[in-house]
């Protein structure tokens, strides 16, 4: 790929120790991990990633760059353009979906992998009907309501109700640079086929899921990840979806602790 063809904003930031890609959820941004960045600098090279049609990052018209499995060769373009060998992977919601199914692929490009609650990765078959039914209007939603479309969508950043006032600014902000027609592709190519289900037992990377959990709409899938990620680790908070925020000082410790261990 040349840098044209990698539609994906990326940004290395400083730090010490290995790189880690870090990947936020649907309808969020970079801003995601800004109570994050500072303590993993510490011990790592974050590597911001930008969903399609989010923040930064352009919203190309054609279906086939929205497919999961573009996403990874993304991924595998953005670390051979900055020259790294193998580094950690870190996935929130939508994000972790993608980086579990990155590790599935590149197991030998990662040192080890972090997600957290991810409703999308681990659906079951009888959620995905759901989400293939629902994925259509909320694409047409975007599509004819533009932004104020975007700010119906229960997801909206500006409707959460457990993150720090600082963080869900940051957010709100961020959400004025989405990309309605970019994000009607991504409901119609991503949402639907995001699931690893039927292959999370084959993963072969060190795996850490750090859990709200508050949040019991997870409580499922939690219980399938534990039962069928071999070896995971998991910690948990008293937090819900957005954890690495609601629990920031958990959650850094937690993955700071998992690059030290990793990191050799």
């Amino acid at each position: 790929m040349s840098d044209q063809d990698i539609h994906l904003h990326y940004e290395a930031l400083e730090g010490n120790g290995p790189y880690i890609l870090m990947l936020h959820g649907m309808l969020s941004s970079r801003a995601q991990w800004s109570l994050n960045i500072p303590a993993l600098q510490k011990v790592a090279r974050p590597v911001l990633v930008e969903l399609l049609a989010h923040g930064r990052s352009a919203a190309p018209e054609e279906a086939e760059h929205y497919h999961p499995e573009a996403y990874v060769r993304s991924f595998e373009a953005i670390r051979e353009k900055l020259g790294i060998e193998r580094w950690f992977i870190c996935g929130q919601s939508f994000g972790a979906s993608l980086t579990l199914r990155y590790a599935l692929r590149h197991p030998e490009r990662i040192m080890a992998q972090v997600f957290t609650n991810s409703s999308s990765a681990l659906a079951s078959e009888e959620t995905l009907v759901t989400y293939r039914k629902t994925s259509e209007a909320r694409a047409q939603a975007m599509e004819q309501g533009g932004h104020d479309g975007i700010r119906e969508l229960p997801i909206y950043p500006g409707k959460a109700r457990r993150l720090p006032e600082a963080a869900r600014l940051a957010l709100v902000k961020d959400a004025e640079l989405l990309q309605p027609r970019g994000l009607a592709q991504s409901f119609r190519h991503s949402s639907p086929f995001l699931s690893v289900r039927e292959e999370i037992a084959n993963t072969s990377v060190p795996t850490l899921l750090v859990c709200g959990a508050a949040e019991k709409r997870f409580q499922s899938n939690y219980e399938y990840a534990v039962a069928n990620i071999p070896g995971l680790k998991v910690v948990e908070a008293d937090a819900g979806h957005a954890v690495n925020i609601e629990a920031a000082d958990i959650f850094n410790d937690a993955v700071t602790a998992w690059i030290q261990q990793h990191g050799g």
